[in-house]
């Protein structure tokens, strides 16, 4: 499971069940352009995009404990970023590491700590729930909301 997945069952879980079998739209996206192009010019001096096993996570900074930094555009979608980030930390805790998450709105020049404290179980229903949804044999009917209109699988949903 990815961290990306976990993001996705905040946004859509329609959106998840489609990039989970291999379709993804996000290429054809001005927004996920306007993400990346954020990503690669903030933060420099950073290694970016640090995979472990099967998640990629956008810079870790080491210290006497690991920090765990996610970049994002907004907060329109900070539960999908928390969850994310919460999910890496899971993932790490598992490996035996201890971590926090940062995540970074650089657009906003505001940040967010999380800790996984007491919130490992919130984790694992999401987890749960990932599994749920990508074993569906058809995507489940999408819900529209504003956040539609913006979105790369727009056309598999609405058109």
């Amino acid at each position: 499971m990815t961290g990306t997945e976990i993001n996705y069952l905040f946004i859509c879980p329609t959106k998840l069940w489609y990039f989970s079998k291999g379709i993804t739209m996000e290429q054809e996206s001005e927004w996920v352009d306007l993400g990346k192009f954020l990503h690669e010019k903030s933060y420099f001096g950073e290694e970016k995009e640090v995979q472990i096993g099967s998640i990629k996570i956008d810079f870790i900074k080491k210290g006497d404990i690991i920090e765990v930094h996610e970049i994002k555009k907004g907060r329109s979608m900070e539960k999908a970023h928390e969850m994310q980030a919460l999910y890496y930390l899971y993932y790490l805790k598992k490996l035996g590491i201890k971590a926090r998450a940062i995540i970074n709105y650089p657009k906003l020049r505001e940040t967010k700590e999380l800790t996984l404290d007491g919130r490992e179980e919130e984790v694992e229903d999401a987890i749960r729930e990932v599994e749920r949804i990508i074993s569906l044999p058809a995507p489940p009917k999408p819900l529209k909301s504003k956040k539609c209109k913006r979105c790369a699988y727009y056309e598999l949903c609405w058109v």
